[in-house]
């Protein structure tokens, strides 16, 4: 496979949530450096505060700082603990208590706005972790009454909301995506679409990634990429997994050049530690497998 042209050539992005251990400004300041394309925001207390006073105005910084750069931009909304210090991504769109449905839902209408000033291609969220006790029609009921007012939402921001199918996730799979998108009434693609992880994809779905992006392409606004093994929902930096990395390039390209416009995001949320090396490692091993035979 010869190199792609400018305008088929993936767009790539590396998460914040893999360089916590760097102040915002430094992050992306090393991710244009290396040569990136963008960067998927997740919206936590060490960098852009989603609850914290004068976010209009941080967020006007951030905006000039992205341009100045050169970096496009998909707002995250995975924290581990943004909105409760002591439950990992809780509460989550299933909570049985309404105000804590309420609260993640006034999450993601804050992300619509920052990405709207932004000028964010999308913003990411999942379904969360159905509880023990609930039933699934009832969980998919709950899900589907706080995302019909948020579509709304992201219509007026016209910034779509990006779900993403998350291993142990009420919404895990593809074919969970379009069961969503039946009891939402087929929503417009423009205003719900997906957020696909292609390890997610080798983790658990029946297709290979490569042909699980193309089944999807009509949906996807954002894009997540890693290394993982199938089964084993652990994020691996590139060459510690199974994944077949040359033909998923492959549709990638097809994608690119068939016009989507958002990113391809290096996903490695708890490499943290290493961050700023496997920035640098995960975008040469990426622009390599431009060059490599599939």
């Amino acid at each position: 496979m010869t190199p792609a042209p400018d305008g088929s050539r993936p767009r790539l992005g590396y998460g914040t949530n893999g360089l916590t251990d760097l102040r915002l400004d430094d992050a992306l300041g090393l991710l244009a450096d290396l040569g990136y394309d963008g960067v998927g925001l997740t919206l936590d207390h060490m960098h852009l505060d989603p609850l914290a006073p004068d976010l209009p105005a941080r967020t006007a910084r951030l905006a000039r700082r992205l341009d100045a750069l050169g970096l496009t931009v998909t707002v995250e909304t995975g924290a581990r603990y943004v909105l409760d210090p002591r439950r990992k991504h809780g509460p989550s769109l299933l909570d049985p208590d309404p105000a804590a449905r309420s609260a993640r839902a006034g999450l993601l209408r804050t992300a619509l706005r920052v990405a709207e000033e932004l000028g964010a291609h999308a913003v990411h969220c999942f379904s969360g972790i159905p509880p023990t006790d609930t039933p699934a029609p009832l969980a998919w009921q709950r899900l589907a009454a706080v995302l019909t007012p948020l579509l709304d939402t992201a219509a007026t921001a016209r910034v779509p909301l990006a779900v993403e199918p998350e291993p142990g996730h009420l919404l895990a799979t593809l074919a969970d995506f379009h069961h969503l998108r039946g009891l939402l009434g087929t929503p417009d693609p423009a205003v719900l679409g997906l957020t696909l992880d292609l390890g997610h994809c080798h983790c658990l779905e029946p297709l290979p990634p490569a042909d699980c992006l193309r089944a999807a392409a009509p949906w996807i606004h954002h894009i997540q990429i890693e290394d993982m093994r199938r089964g084993v929902h652990e994020h691996l930096p590139f060459g510690d997994g199974e994944i077949d990395f040359p033909p998923l390039h492959a549709a990638l390209t097809e994608l690119t050049a068939a016009g989507y416009p958002g990113l391809t995001v290096v996903e490695l949320p708890r490499h943290s530690h290493a961050g700023p090396e496997l920035a640098r490692t995960s975008l040469s091993f990426l622009r390599s497998r431009e060059a490599a035979p599939c």
